[in-house]
């Protein structure tokens, strides 16, 4: 397993932008399918991204498609989460997940989780 932390959660105005970033420990950062995740306020966590370990393919939930960008720097062990025009509906925790092997979709597939960090978009 790796560990993972995640930063760049804060406040935004709805239509502003944020990007967060997680950096996983261990020398095999390349070899994990990275996910990001969310769990708003009485919901289960949710799929938003996940990028395969060559950055070849990303896939994305249909609601943060064409908003969010996931990416990933295997150089400096990080992947990002480039969230754009956001809206009160992103409003969640936001975590970071990998996964030694190829990509998934269910938090259940993901053995590797951060902290999480809160996006909070206002009206």
């Amino acid at each position: 397993q790796v560990q993972l932390v995640e930063s760049g959660g804060g406040l935004v105005q709805a239509g502003g932008s944020l990007r967060l970033s997680c950096t996983a420990s261990g020398r095999t950062f390349s070899s994990y399918t990275m996910g990001w995740f969310r769990q708003a306020p009485g919901k289960e966590r949710a799929f938003v991204a996940v990028v395969g370990r060559s950055s070849g393919i990303a896939y994305y939930r249909d609601s943060v498609k064409g908003r969010f960008t996931i990416s990933r720097d295997n150089a400096k062990n990080t992947v990002y989460l480039q969230m754009n025009s956001l809206n009160p509906e992103d409003t969640a925790v936001y975590y970071c997940a990998a996964r030694p092997s190829n990509i998934a979709f269910a938090t259940t597939d993901f053995s590797s989780w951060g902290q999480g960090t809160q996006v909070t978009v206002s009206t």
